[in-house]
């Protein structure tokens, strides 16, 4: 490993799609040079706008982005990924071809030291009580399977559907219901032991959370999306550190 002091990358809400090609290229760049040099790179939710099964690693676009993660791991990074609630139908073919290795959400890891858990985010936005059992729906393997087995343009037709809806909604929400709940992150960080850290995307509003729980110092770091432009969370033994690309 190239790097002086050992390090981890964190991720989140990509939203990589063949519209936003100036995206891609910047996760490839980022493939190809800062990862390169830390010992993992977290991939912690919405890799892709959209996934509507792993029949779609065929697609071109898809491609590029699977040799560059099978590429980022063959030199010696380790790559997780996590579901999110735009890609909660990548499986066990696409972590296959691209060498990355599933993770459970949430979960946690010891890194340099620190207790750190991880989580898309979604499942912190107790308040948007709608999602919240939509996301309970689509997450049931009965659910997954029976859709799974329609045609692929059948499932991206019900998805691009499901998206314009979600948008329209979005517009006539209160943003205070759109973002975690503060009981909810609390009640996770009991339900854990009070980790170190808690770092999680979803909300794509980016920023670092100083937090005293039943006497515990816990930090919670929210990811920033990739809409205008990629930024990562770096983490060492001296802590965190966020960065644009």
């Amino acid at each position: 490993m190239s790097a002086t002091h050992p390090y981890s990358l964190f991720i989140s809400d990509l939203h990589l799609c063949d519209a936003r090609p100036e995206i891609s290229r910047a996760f490839l760049h980022l493939l190809q040079g800062e990862a390169r040099h830390a010992e993992r790179l977290y991939i912690l939710g919405d890799l892709f706008e959209y996934w509507a099964g792993d029949d779609e690693i065929d697609d071109p676009h898809h491609q590029t982005i699977i040799q560059g993660l099978r590429a980022l791991r063959d030199s010696g990074t380790a790559c997780y990924f996590m579901h999110g609630n735009r890609d909660f139908l990548i499986g066990e073919r696409f972590a296959e071809a691209s060498g990355v290795t599933l993770l459970n959400d949430p979960v946690l890891h010891t890194l340099y030291g620190q207790r750190v858990l991880l989580s898309h985010g979604d499942i912190l936005c107790t308040d948007d009580v709608a999602y919240q059992q939509f996301r309970q729906q689509v997450r049931k393997p009965e659910w997954q399977q029976g859709f799974l087995q329609q045609p692929l343009a059948s499932r991206k037709t019900q998805i691009e559907a499901i998206r314009m809806r979600s948008e329209s909604e979005k517009s006539i929400k209160q943003a205070a219901i759109m973002d975690v709940n503060d009981e909810a992150v609390a009640a996770l960080f009991a339900d854990w032991d009070y980790p170190e850290l808690l770092i999680h995307g979803h909300t794509h509003r980016p920023a670092c959370h100083t937090l005293t729980l039943h006497g515990h110092a816990c930090q919670r770091w929210v990811l920033g999306d990739w809409y205008e432009q990629g930024s990562y969370l770096r983490l060492d033994a001296t802590g965190c550190t966020s960065s644009l690309l």
